[in-house]
């Protein structure tokens, strides 16, 4: 390597011959993502009767370095769905730009025709409007079908994504789309290291939507608080700040600067196996 400042981290010329850069002008696809650097861990959520709870941690890892501590990864979309991002940091800022034109494009979106009659009013109470809102359910296929379309064209967007909301008949709607555009929906969803420490406990408890449908809103976020507990012990890219939303009928709630309580080390004491301790 030529160790002069001026040209640190290229090889040298004389003896590797001089970089060519012809192959940046070659016209070939622009890629992007294809080795994320910073980067957010898990993603969970679960159903309950009333609506959904996802939580993520604040954190953005510069590979293994705990870089920045202050990023929500929990965004809403027109106040009655949430989203939460694993994965690259930048894509998930694309996608949130993507996401802001979306909902400013439905929010003007308005139906040019007359008000409508007493029996026109009653079919749009009943969900029967000509205007199409998109709800959680719609949003998933939405991002799920955009992910594809990314990772077919070789410059996918690198990110695993959960959805929450309701869906077209007013249920609970929760479900996950990952870069590859592989889409499905559970009543207890988790990315990351998550989807191997947080899933078994969610299913503990709402494996099924009938055990969702017995889960009130305050046992749903005792339960995805112990994941993120538990996240925080085990995962080497976690944070004890974390984001919690709570997506209910009458809208989104979320709040950015969750922490974690009686945090303790002390179970380690008892673990053995390790380093100098002995069985």
């Amino acid at each position: 390597m030529d160790h002069r400042p001026q040209a640190w981290g290229r090889p040298r010329d004389d003896v590797y011959g001089s970089y060519d850069a012809s192959y940046l002008n070659s016209g070939n696809p622009k890629a992007a993502t294809q080795s994320p650097v910073v980067t957010g861990t898990s993603v969970i959520a679960v159903k309950f009767k009333d609506g959904v709870v996802m939580a993520a941690d604040n954190l953005a890892s510069y590979g293994s370095l705990a870089r920045f501590r202050d990023v929500s990864r929990l965004r809403t979309f027109a106040g009655t769905s949430v989203i939460g991002f694993g994965g690259d940091v930048s894509d998930m800022q694309y996608l949130d730009r993507h996401l802001n034109e979306l909902a400013i494009d439905e929010a003007y979106s308005t139906d040019p025709s007359p008000p409508p009659s007493d029996d026109a009013a009653d079919a749009t109470s009943n969900g029967n409007s000509s205007r199409t809102t998109l709800n959680a359910a719609n949003l998933h296929t939405y991002l799920a079908k955009l992910l594809y379309a990314r990772r077919s064209k070789f410059d996918p967007l690198w990110n695993h994504l959960l959805v929450a909301g309701f869906d077209g008949e007013g249920e609970p709607f929760l479900a996950s789309a990952d870069l590859r555009g592989t889409a499905f929906s559970a009543p207890a969803l988790a990315t990351g290291y998550g989807a191997m420490l947080a899933v078994p406990i969610l299913r503990r408890h709402a494996s099924t939507d009938e055990q969702a449908r017995q889960l009130d809103r305050d046992a749903a976020v005792a339960l995805v608080r112990e994941c993120m507990k538990v996240l925080y012990y085990r995962d080497a890219r976690s944070l004890d700040h974390y984001s919690l939303a709570v997506v209910t009928a009458s809208g989104v709630e979320i709040s950015s600067d969750e922490k974690l309580e009686n945090q303790s080390w002390a179970f380690a004491e008892r673990i053995r196996g390790y380093g100098t301790q002995t069985v």
